[in-house]
């Protein structure tokens, strides 16, 4: 099966933002695209194969959430994540960035702090802005080429805050939370009465020997004082069919976003969407394993080619997610002058490390999920941009 993410799929000219947007994204259209976090491999068969099942019905009307729907979620964490869930405690969302900017809405008035800890997935920091609320942070401390919680000025940040937002497994850094890290993230937020919304929506992406662990099920306490956001989208390349979902084990914060989402319009679901997502829960658990295996031998690589080929740069871990995270701050460039040695000279499009907040500077954020012959052609532009002008 590992074979089949060889295959490089033309994506260009099908309206997709990775491959179609170079030109207003980056100023040029020759760079290769290694950034928005989207696979460049098809998803499995049986999702393409379920999504030509209901395309040969021939009617696309309204949707609802079905019992099969509902059954595949309940059993997926189960599976996946030890995680027993209920189904009445599902909400269906167009996307994870939706379903914040819904709980936003739903559990803080305007100039309300929410918490974030930067560098971090940066439609965070635009959502809560967006509808007039206050960004609090808690940035993470980089020790020993690894980043950490500073639990104390998490507890006093806390005190400003009305929601957290944790991400976990956390974008961009890579790391997959402990147990002993989360518990101590649920009690502070407890004491302060700060409500923990936990965008898992890279969970299912975690190299061995880590273990991701769902917020929610470490007590039911932390439960009744969270929202989980998720979906299949990364994990098999559905982002393009709304497969998201948001799961609140306590009735009335449950009703409460519910609410909120009906009427922001956001509770509809997508016919296609419902679907692949079925078919990916139930049929694609052996395709997600050879997945994991593939990307772990491309982050091996990446590594290997950085260390070797371009020492001045720096990798930390991947523990989860398909997102590198890659130091430049070596090469003692400036922020502006980095993007531009790495789109207009290496021509290589990766996420400015410093849209994740001013911790981000001096690093990029790049995108492995691809055949291994675009990431080697990708690092070797690197290379050759970086260590050949010095030659």
């Amino acid at each position: 099966m590992l074979e089949e993410f060889d295959l490089v799929i033309d994506r260009v000219n099908t309206a997709t933002s990775k491959w179609d947007t170079l030109a207003t994204r980056f100023g040029r259209d020759d760079v290769l695209p290694m950034w928005v976090a989207d696979m460049d491999f098809a998803s499995p068969r049986a999702v393409q194969d379920a999504l030509l099942r209901r395309v040969q019905h021939g009617v696309y009307g309204y949707t609802v959430k079905s019992q099969a729907y509902t059954d595949s979620i309940v059993s997926w964490m189960g599976r996946r994540h030890g995680w027993a869930i209920d189904g009445s405690w599902i909400v269906p969302a167009p996307g994870v960035v939706p379903a914040l900017a819904v709980i936003v809405q739903a559990f803080t008035q305007p100039g309300d702090g929410v918490l974030i800890q930067p560098p971090v997935y940066h439609p965070f920091k635009r959502t809560i802005e967006s509808w007039g609320r206050r960004v609090v942070e808690n940035p993470l401390v980089e020790r020993d080429g690894r980043y950490e919680v500073d639990f104390d000025d998490l507890e006093q940040k806390a005190r400003q805050a009305k929601v957290m937002f944790l991400c976990s497994p956390h974008n961009p850094v890579g790391r997959v939370w402990h147990e002993d890290e989360l518990r101590r993230i649920g009690e502070i937020c407890l004491r302060h009465q700060v409500l923990v919304v936990a965008d898992e929506i890279h969970a299912d992406l975690v190299f061995a020997p880590h273990r991701h662990i769902p917020f929610a099920s470490l007590s039911e306490r932390f439960a009744a004082n969270s929202i989980t956001c998720a979906a299949p989208s990364k994990t098999f390349n559905l982002a393009g069919l709304n497969t998201a979902y948001v799961v609140a084990p306590n009735a009335a914060i449950q009703a409460r976003y519910a609410a909120m989402s009906a009427k922001a319009s956001m509770a509809e679901l997508n016919v296609f969407g419902s679907e692949a997502m079925i078919a990916a829960y139930n049929e694609g658990e052996a395709w997600l394993d050879a997945l994991l295996l593939y990307l772990k031998e491309n982050f091996n690589y990446l590594q290997s080619f950085i260390e070797t080929e371009i020492p001045a740069v720096k990798v930390f871990p991947l523990e989860g997610t398909y997102l590198a995270w890659l130091d430049f701050r070596g090469l003692e460039l400036g922020v502006q002058e980095l993007d531009h040695l790495l789109v207009h000279e290496a021509r290589v499009g990766l996420n400015e490390g410093h849209l994740f907040g001013r911790e981000g500077e001096g690093f990029q954020r790049m995108n492995i999920a691809c055949p291994r012959s675009l990431l080697a052609e990708g690092l070797t532009r690197l290379r050759d941009a970086i260590v050949r002008p010095s030659e």
